[in-house]
């Protein structure tokens, strides 16, 4: 009889699998057969055994047909994990290829047209697959997406933005002739004031007294009566009823309204345009709402370093430095003190800095004044707790 084989779950066929498992050395691999070998006695008789001269054959018949299919395989593979796990980002060549080979049924790079990995990413870099750069650390690569998909989101994106963009300066440029027209208009109305000059010396001014109540003033000395004159208490009377002059003041006025409603209806359709279902951006104090991420981090603070794909972002714990990888919906805007700078987050001033001005607790909202661009000063009321957030001051 011959000797049985051992069973599955054998002493001897569990420490087979697991020195099967990790990687062996590259020069004890056959490609052909697929045939991982622990040692170099293995290989030896794994090149005389029948099954692998069967393949030699196989081989011989049409070798640069097998190497090609080899290659192509080697660099699907390769660029599909460097575009799956780095996407656009530079990072190091030998990086992506240990990541690589850690996958046990991968292609070895002994079976394909290049010897080694500085040839494969000079290759790369020629067919302009990849960006390929070269430091003291070594080679670096970052892959290029062409997926026609991702060319036309890219495309579309960059064309919101430039919308976007002119509207605002469309906006801006609006409210500064408005602003400009109403000054010209409070300018040119204004009363001139100027000396009364008689042309004619000869003229005679006379003066109606009738109407002037007659003052009868307290004399505590005698010569005090001829002292009296009564144009002066008629100037006093006549001063005290003739009305202020607010044509000025009331034109001022109703260029002011005007300039107001004018920038209540920009801020309608600001709040139309930037009005999104995600608010996530970086630099921004968040609180963990979630009890799915862990007591740990439930109801502590983290400070958002990287947003991707819009609603999910990259937060570092304050207390603790934990980086996590959470949804917007896990997360919930912070309120600082009065006085603190903000970001609009949401809403008509999406993006702006701001300045935390006064808070309405009865209504749940707040007043911010903004820091930047051409609203610096402006004062916003209304604005909801959740379209602000706390920005982080890097000590």
């Amino acid at each position: 009889m011959g000797k049985e084989k051992p069973g599955f779950l054998t002493p001897k066929a569990i420490a087979n699998r697991i020195k099967a498992k990790g990687l062996q050395k590259l020069r004890w691999y056959c490609q052909m057969c697929q045939k991982q070998c622990r040692d170099e006695n293995g290989f030896k008789c794994h090149l005389t055994s029948e099954s692998h001269q069967r393949q030699l054959l196989l081989f011989a018949e049409n070798p640069d047909k097998h190497i090609d299919d080899f290659s192509q395989n080697f660099e699907t593979e390769y660029l599909e994990l460097l575009r799956r796990r780095f996407g656009t980002k530079r990072v190091h060549a030998n990086i992506v290829y240990q990541e690589y080979i850690a996958f046990r049924e991968h292609v070895h790079m002994n079976s394909t047209q290049w010897e080694t990995l500085t040839e494969f990413v000079k290759y790369l870099g020629k067919e302009g697959k990849c960006l390929v750069d070269y430091t003291e650390k070594g080679w670096f690569i970052t892959y290029i997406d062409r997926d026609p998909e991702t060319i036309r989101k890219q495309e579309a994106i960059k064309a919101k933005e430039k919308m976007d963009a002119t509207d605002d300066e469309r906006i801006s440029k609006f409210i500064e002739k408005q602003i400009e027209r109403a000054k010209d208009t409070s300018t040119s109305r204004d009363v001139e004031f100027t000396d009364l000059n008689r042309e004619d010396e000869s003229e005679k001014i006379t003066f109606n007294l009738a109407a002037v109540k007659k003052v009868e003033p307290v004399l505590k000395h005698p010569e005090a009566s001829s002292s009296s004159n009564p144009l002066v208490s008629t100037k006093k009377v006549t001063e005290k009823t003739k009305p202020p002059t607010s044509s000025k003041a009331g034109e001022k006025r109703k260029a002011k309204t005007a300039l107001d409603e004018i920038m209540e209806a920009e801020e309608q359709k600001k709040e139309k345009i930037n009005r999104k279902d995600y608010w996530l951006c970086p630099g921004i104090v968040v609180k963990v709402v979630h009890k799915k991420l862990g007591e740990k981090y439930y109801k502590k603070k983290a400070v958002v370093k990287e947003v991707k794909d819009l609603y999910t972002g990259i937060i570092k714990m304050l207390d603790s430095g934990d980086k996590l990888k959470v949804d917007q919906t896990h997360v919930e805007t912070v309120i600082p003190g009065l006085g603190k700078p903000v970001m609009v987050v949401n809403g008509a001033y999406r993006g702006e800095e701001a300045t935390l001005d006064a808070i309405d607790e009865k209504h749940f909202c707040c007043s911010i004044i903004i820091k930047h661009g051409l609203l610096t000063g402006r004062v916003v009321n209304g604005v909801q707790y959740e379209d602000i957030c706390k920005l982080h001051l890097d000590s």
